[in-house]
């Protein structure tokens, strides 16, 4: 709900600041006075194009802050929460313009864009005039108009939706990869029949390469290894001679008492590793191989693991996982179509559970639209619209516009005499025959709209007497729900607002020409429907016909 409007230095605006409240506030006054700076004020405070020409002469910069209060899961807040920007209870949107044209924006105190500040606004306060209207005049609005009215939840639609579209992604991901891996398989087939045919094993290479190195220095190797036969054995048995002199200490051992001890069995544990030594010699020999053509046969099997390693770009002991990998994108190539058909058949159903929700949701949509219809034609005949109709189509889409909430098109759509074919709400309707309309749509949607505040401007326009009285009553019983400010020159319409103001043009004491706004309240409020009804000469019977529009029931 719109708290307050501070104005500084907009056109004949110098320094005004005022309160708002709940219910109907009207504002009044003689063409000219103002009332349309008022309006244009708080449309810079939400956002709207400024133009330098609004700067008080004399100005350096306007100002204008709207303050607001916001419950707070207001749509309001959640945009700021987007933005990790507090809303914490009131809103303070503010708007300073330069007089060279230069624009910034506020929320409390916050500098924003004034594309966000747009965003607020937008969410804030519905403005409906004669010649420009937000909100229902945008076609792309009245889907999530009429399903508020039918207090609809598209939840299940998008989920579905998204689960649809899910499907497809993946199909598609799939016939991607398969179409690449179908353009790589005859060197798919190559690849892994010359793996499986060379079957490399992890760990092969050092091994390999080991062998290779003793078979390359196999002639020293075994050199060096009989000249050390020949020194164990050239005078004699070297275990003989350690085991003999370890008998000839054991038979004297005795008298040494126990100095000889560490001797003997220093010499049983030599006599142990020299033989140990001799066998290991022997063994090691034996596995000395001086073929050549085994020599070959490792190095061409070395030479060719890390040629086809190089190859693919891998060490050699990653072949072996290379060639179940490659063999595993083959056995998914020869499977391809198999999966594909279990995608496809994933993504019909998928895409049939959201055909039915979304149908499901039409036919609320259908019968929602047959409500409102029915209820907004209640409402025409006391607005002068009794040759008017008022149809909500509900159109299906072609599939490819099918989306996340459904598959209609919705548009509200109007005809203002009989045997006119109904077309758009903004291009069929006059500017006084709009604001109307929108007054009666407003006030069958009154409990489904986001925005606290509605502002309709001059909503009157070319009418009166019983016409004008029911543009009053109906303003009033929308302002039961929401918070109405209207710009009227109808005391009848002005009879039924709860809070009154007075906009007149007078003197700073100077020169210059401003804005005044006075709140009317008792015999000031009657004096001014009084003029409004005489004019410029307001008589006696004027004051007794606006005592009596203040009297009837609602004013």
């Amino acid at each position: 709900m719109l708290l307050g409007l501070s104005i500084r230095d907009v056109v004949l605006i110098d320094r005004l600041d005022i309160g708002f409240r709940p219910g109907l506030s009207v504002l009044t006054g003689e063409t000219g006075a103002g009332k349309s700076i008022l309006l244009d004020s708080l449309g810079l405070a939400l956002g709207a194009r400024s133009e330098s020409g609004l700067v008080r002469r004399g100005a350096e910069q306007l100002s204008v802050a709207a303050e607001f209060s916001v419950p707070s899961d207001h749509p309001a807040v959640q945009i700021l929460a987007e933005q990790s920007l507090d809303a914490a209870g009131e809103l303070v949107l503010r708007r300073v313009v330069s007089a060279d044209g230069r624009s910034r924006a506020f929320v409390n105190d916050q500098p924003i864009s004034v594309g966000l500040l747009r965003r607020i606004g937008d969410s804030l306060v519905e403005i409906h005039g004669q010649f420009e209207s937000h909100g229902l005049l945008d076609a792309g609005t009245h889907r999530g108009v009429l399903d508020a009215f039918a207090e609809t939840d598209v939840t299940a639609v998008r989920q579905a939706w998204s689960a649809w579209q899910e499907t497809i992604r993946i199909r598609r991901d799939a016939e991607a990869s398969l179409a690449k891996a179908r353009g790589e398989e005859d060197f798919l087939r190559h690849a892994v029949e010359e793996l499986n045919a060379l079957a490399p094993k992890s760990g092969e290479e050092a091994s390999l390469a080991e062998r290779r190195a003793v078979m390359m220095h196999g002639e020293k190797l075994l050199e060096g290894m009989n000249a050390a036969q020949q020194a164990l054995s050239q005078k004699g048995d070297v275990e003989g001679s350690i085991r003999a002199a370890q008998r000839a200490l054991e038979r004297v051992a005795e008298r040494a008492e126990g100095r000889l001890d560490p001797v003997i069995a220093a010499l049983d544990r030599a006599a142990l590793e020299a033989s140990e030594a001799q066998n290991l010699l022997e063994k090691v020999s034996q596995t000395i191989d001086l073929d050549p053509t085994a020599l070959e046969k490792i190095e061409e099997r070395l030479f060719s693991l890390r040629a086809i390693a190089r190859k693919h770009g891998v060490a050699v002991d990653d072949l072996a996982a290379l060639a179940n990998r490659l063999s595993g994108e083959l056995r998914a190539i020869d499977a391809g179509g198999d999966g594909l058909a279990r995608l496809a058949e994933a993504e019909r159903k998928a895409k049939q559970t959201y055909h039915e929700r979304a149908k499901a949701l039409s036919a609320q949509r259908t019968s929602a639209a047959r409500r409102l219809d029915a209820a907004v034609a209640v409402e025409l005949p006391p607005l002068k619209l009794d040759k008017a109709t008022f149809r909500t189509r509900v159109d299906p889409l072609e599939e490819d516009a099918w989306g996340e909430t459904g598959l209609d098109r919705i548009a509200f759509e109007v005809a203002t005499n009989p045997g006119i074919a109904p077309g758009p709400l903004a291009k069929i309707a006059s500017g006084g025959e709009l604001s109307r309309f929108m007054l009666a749509l407003k006030v069958v949607l009154a409990r489904t709209t986001s925005a606290p505040t509605i502002v309709f401007d001059e909503v009157d326009s070319g009418i009166g007497g019983a016409v004008a009285a029911a543009v009053g009553e109906r303003l009033a019983r929308l302002a039961a729900d929401v918070q109405v400010l209207v710009v009227t020159h109808s005391p009848q319409v002005a009879a039924k607002g709860a809070h009154h103001w007075h906009v007149a043009k007078g003197s700073d004491g100077g020169d210059s020409t401003v804005t005044r706004v006075q709140a009317l309240s008792g015999d000031e409020r009657r004096e001014e429907i009084a003029r409004m009804l005489a004019g410029a000469q307001v008589t006696d019977q004027a004051r007794a016909a606006a005592e009596s529009l203040l009297a009837t029931p609602g004013a």
